[in-house]
């Protein structure tokens, strides 16, 4: 059995690092990072000029027509960048949505902006900090306008549709929003990473449309986090490796006692440790983009498996890349803190790994009880 990549997609991913190389240094995280500037707007628009907005999107709509295999390789690309864009809220969320559940004037009313870059996309459901609990969920959808409030919404200061939990008579729906309309507010919120900006989002009698089958949002949004959580995944797994190979490269360059420190057996052990979990995030991706292409049933036990592991890797080699810098790392100076935060940041944006822990075991319980029925 072959687990590699094709030729074609490898490309894929070999041009997308050369062009983030080239225009999305870290030196465009940290600008993005210490200005008000809300994303890199050059960067983005870049990136949807390659096509990479609608990777997964069919030619009819807007998009290149390749799959997620392909979107996946260049999500690894855009973690291993730190790009700050809005790509996981646009791409993996607000555009998912779309072509899981939108109706056919949805894809066509929303799709070729949201692939063009012209319009940006985010997902709104939580209401409080920590990790979301979808079934209480106070937002209410009545007469077709919006009330409630949504925070943290990532890159909702700069988003023009929001896909939006919201309760709907006595079940719960998925609704798209024109932020562009009129009953919406946003306020800016300060965030651990500012080089990924977020934002309160306030309705009031905002207007609204259900996005697929009205009442099953819960199920709804329980799959879009699903398949979301693997693109992310690659993502964290594209942060992870850079951190490790950015950490290496210091180690091997820095002496003490006459030698690399990277030489000393503590440190080897430590960078050990950093890529045998990249590879076991590695492992669980592969597997888990296998099962959201093929709409594979395991997708709902591989999802949890990638975000627990990717979450676990990235925040390892965050912290061990500050350790490991020694004092310096803990400077401004030097950019292990931008690792550090986007860690944290994407570790939280679909819910904690320990929610997904949670979930996996539900999952698992579920799974045998029916068997055993």
């Amino acid at each position: 059995m072959n687990l590699e990549f094709s030729e074609d997609q490898q490309f894929i991913q070999k041009n997308a690092r050369e062009y983030l190389t080239e225009h999305a240094t870290l030196d465009v995280c940290r600008r993005v990072l210490e200005s008000d500037e809300p994303y890199a707007q050059d960067l983005w628009k870049g990136v949807a000029e390659m096509g990479w907005l609608g990777t997964a999107v069919p030619e009819e709509y807007g998009g290149t027509g390749l799959g997620h295999l392909e979107l996946v390789l260049i999500a690894q690309e855009v973690g291993r960048a730190l790009a700050p864009i809005p790509f996981s809220s646009s791409v993996y969320l607000a555009t998912e949505a779309l072509l899981q559940f939108g109706s056919e004037e949805q894809k066509k009313q929303w799709l070729p902006g949201l692939c063009s870059g012209e319009r940006i996309g985010t997902y709104a459901a939580v209401e409080k900090l920590g990790d979301p609990e979808l079934d209480e969920v106070d937002a209410v959808l009545s007469g077709g306008k919006l009330s409630g409030e949504k925070v943290p919404v990532l890159d909702g200061d700069v988003a023009n549709l929001a896909v939006v939990l919201a309760k709907d008579g006595e079940a719960y729906s998925l609704l798209l929003v024109d932020l562009a309309g009129s009953g919406v507010r946003r306020t800016n919120l300060e965030s651990f990473d500012p080089s990924r900006s977020q934002a309160r989002l306030t309705f009031d009698g905002a207007d609204a449309e259900v996005l697929g089958k009205a009442g099953n949002g819960i199920a709804q949004a329980e799959a879009l986090l699903d398949r979301a959580a693997v693109m992310m995944g690659f993502e964290q797994v594209g942060g992870s490796e850079r951190a490790l190979d950015v950490t290496r490269e210091y180690t091997m360059g820095r002496y003490a006692f006459g030698r690399p420190i990277a030489s000393f057996q503590a440190l080897k052990h430590r960078m050990a440790d950093m890529y045998a979990a990249n590879q076991i995030a590695l492992s669980n991706g592969y597997y888990a983009s296998w099962a959201l292409s093929t709409g594979n049933a395991e997708l709902a036990l591989a999802a949890c498996n990638v975000r627990v592991a990717a979450s676990d890797a990235f925040v390892l080699a965050a912290e061990e890349m500050i350790q490991m810098h020694g004092g310096v790392g803990y400077t401004w100076e030097f950019d292990c803190h931008l690792f550090y935060r986007r860690a944290k940041l994407l570790g939280l944006a679909l819910g904690s790994a320990s929610a997904w822990r949670e979930k996996l075991i539900r999952r698992l319980e579920a799974g045998a009880a029916g068997a055993a029925a």
